[in-house]
């Protein structure tokens, strides 16, 4: 099973200008490195098999005809290698030259792509010798004795994979035909090309490329000439590119006198779940293609086996590395205060209420808070820290929390629930010593209703502390903690939570706080709803309970970010904890995220308001509209038959 990857290769050749003989020869060598190491489709770069810069030799019968002998050499010769193969040649139709893209495979020329826009300014002069695809009449092109289809609108097709391709300067124009491919149905874009260095134009390529798979939501092979072509005028620099709805998976080094041959693997499923998912993708389709799709049927390699990754897959897909992390702790504060900051004007309110735990989320509920009221210019004392001791909190969180709740200039304020609980279960005739679900979720709203009524009190508002991954897995209390009037981490994972009260603590807060906060985020997570151990820690660990958070965020982010299947999540999540899980643990805690997610819909179905901060969010209004009493029998059967 290859989970809807396909194993892709760009390849840079050296090449010596109008050798056609040694140029095929390094072409055929990187095919087959790139079949040894399980590779689907390879690109070579444009006029590759003669070399882009031999100028007015393409006028020269000599060099025509042995490039298409050269082209069929190459083509017989590998004849025993089923990898799609892409390469550049000048081919004669009629009486008329173009620079082409020939796909070939297993012996086979299976289409022909004439370059559709030809650079004629400063250093380039193609119209001087090639004609564009623009101009051809001809669907079909003559090489040798067989006849295939030419037209830059071939569209490459086996299963859901499907190859467009594009030459050089097609990249850069308003429209790309990349774009219309796409929308015929490519979701792999190939571009063979001959771009010369010039200071600053690499960044720009790379931003081109990146956008367009963006756009395009595709993969993208690029594959630019390099050492070998001529150098009077010029310097090609070698240049192979893969990425991915966005995002570089693969990149050779520019300047080197070696061949390069990077490779990678896209993941067509994902990009063709994005493309379902979003529905202007097609919006227009009619009125912006110009001809008919011709279709060509290839025959995609197999390969036996999961299939082996060379693209690393992030074990911790909401929260990215080094200085982008930090970014991404400033834009999420950003948004979170944006969102609370408007709610607080339009409700007119002055004063704020918090739960304070000494927690996480708490935490980093009542950092948004305090940064909020900044932004408004109203007195931090206006916001209502209050802390709620219960049978299970202990000394660390308690002090961390009224610790915090002051030197941050908030009003602390302290209300214990123990009586009222102990009253409560007197009233339903519960045993207190009984530490069942009634005994937990009773704390919970008690505290909601605290909160809730002080808030009233106050002509206030109740921020709401849940982060994403506990409406994940139904995590919280049902009209307790579940419930607020305006929850402003509820599209925030876990795990990123402690990554944005960590970049407060080393960016915004003074000494003291800072303190506080770093060991808030070293305090294991527990909701502290029955009693500590006889050390008075925390016994009551919610990951004991439902396992790790960076899995479940893990899950979490494949399922709904892309559909993945469990099977698929399964693989990745191998992939992506192999030196932390054994198959197992995985296994078993995939089976309780999806049995969770499925029963616990009817909490995410009544929350309350929030903003939207990252690509995947649970809200009943946006993002994720399911049935309360839908079934979760066919994923769970999927997970149960895992190996």
């Amino acid at each position: 099973m290859n989970y809807g990857f396909i194993k892709v290769a760009a390849a840079v050749p050296h090449v010596q200008v109008a050798d056609c003989s040694y140029n095929i020869g390094q072409i055929e060598s990187l095919m087959r490195q790139a079949s040894e190491k399980g590779v689907q489709l390879i690109a070579f770069p444009e006029l590759s098999v003669t070399a882009y810069t031999c100028l007015d030799l393409f006028a020269q019968q000599t060099l025509l005809k042995n490039a298409e002998q050269a082209l069929l050499k190459l083509v017989n010769d590998t004849a025993d290698l089923n990898l799609l193969t892409i390469v550049g040649a000048p081919l004669v139709t009629d009486n008329r030259l173009i620079n082409a893209a020939i796909a070939f495979q297993s012996g086979k020329i299976i289409g022909v792509v004439p370059k559709t826009y030809l650079p004629n300014y400063k250093e380039f002069q193609e119209q001087r010798w090639f004609t564009s695809a623009t101009e051809l009449w001809d669907k079909t092109i003559s090489i040798g004795n067989n006849t295939y289809p030419m037209n830059s609108h071939l569209l490459f097709t086996s299963g859901q994979v499907k190859v467009g391709i594009e030459i050089c300067e097609d990249l850069w124009v308003p429209v790309p035909p990349s774009s219309l491919l796409a929308m015929e149905g490519a979701n792999i874009l190939v571009n063979i090309s001959a771009s010369n260095e010039l200071i600053g134009k690499h960044h720009y390529l790379r931003s081109l490329i990146r956008q367009q798979s963006a756009r395009c939501m595709a993969g993208y092979v690029y594959t630019s000439a390099g050492f070998g072509e001529s150098s009077t005028d010029l310097v090609f620099a070698g240049n192979g590119i893969i990425a991915e709805n966005g995002n570089l998976l693969e990149e050779s080094p520019r300047f080197t006198m070696q061949e390069q041959l990077i490779i990678s693997e896209i993941d067509v499923e994902n990009l063709q779940n994005d493309r379902r998912v979003n529905t202007s993708f097609m919006h227009g389709a009619s009125t912006l293609l110009p001809e008919e799709t011709i279709v060509v049927p290839f025959a995609l390699s197999e390969t036996s086996g999961d299939p082996v990754l060379t693209r690393p897959i992030d074990p911790h897909p909401f929260t990215p590395s080094g200085d982008a992390l930090k970014e991404r702790c400033e834009e999420i504060f950003q948004i979170q205060v944006a969102g609370l900051a408007k709610r607080m004007v339009h409700t007119h309110s002055k004063t704020a209420v918090v739960g304070i735990s000494g927690g996480l989320d708490s935490t980093l509920a009542l950092l948004v808070t305090v940064m909020t009221f900044d932004a408004l210019g109203i007195p931090r004392n206006q916001i209502l820290g209050i802390t709620m001791p219960g049978f299970g909190t202990t000394d660390r969180t308690y002090t961390n929390a009224c610790d915090l709740i002051r030197s941050l200039g908030v009003t602390l304020k302290e209300i214990s629930i123990k009586d009222a609980c102990l009253q409560h279960f007197k009233d339903i005739n519960h045993d207190p010593s009984v530490h069942d679900v009634t005994y937990e979720n009773s704390q919970a709203r008690e505290r909601t209703q605290i909160l809730m009524d002080v808030a009233n009190q106050e002509n206030g508002m109740v921020i709401g502390t849940g982060d994403l991954s506990e409406l994940a897995l139904g995590w919280a209390t049902y009209n307790g903690d579940h419930m607020s009037m305006y929850g402003v981490n509820g599209s925030i994972p876990k795990t990123l939570v402690k990554y944005l009260v960590e970049w407060v603590a080393h960016n915004r807060v003074d000494e003291a706080s800072r303190a506080t906060l770093l060991d808030i985020v070293d305090t294991p997570i527990s909701p502290e709803l029955i009693p500590a151990d006889e050390n008075g820690n925390i016994k009551q660990k919610t990951e004991d309970l439902v396992g790790p958070y960076e899995l479940h965020d893990f899950f979490l982010y494949h399922f709904l970010r892309f559909g993945s299947s469990p099977v698929k999540i399964y693989f990745l999540a191998q992939q992506a904890f192999k030196d932390n899980y054994d198959k197992e643990t995985i296994k078993k805690w995939l089976y309780t995220f999806f049995r969770r997610f499925f029963q616990q819909q009817f909490k995410r179905s009544c929350l309350p308001d929030g903003p939207k901060v990252g690509s995947v969010s649970l809200s009943p209004r946006g993002d994720w509209r399911m049935p309360s009493d839908a079934m979760a029998t066919l994923w769970l059967k999927e997970i149960e038959a895992l190996d």
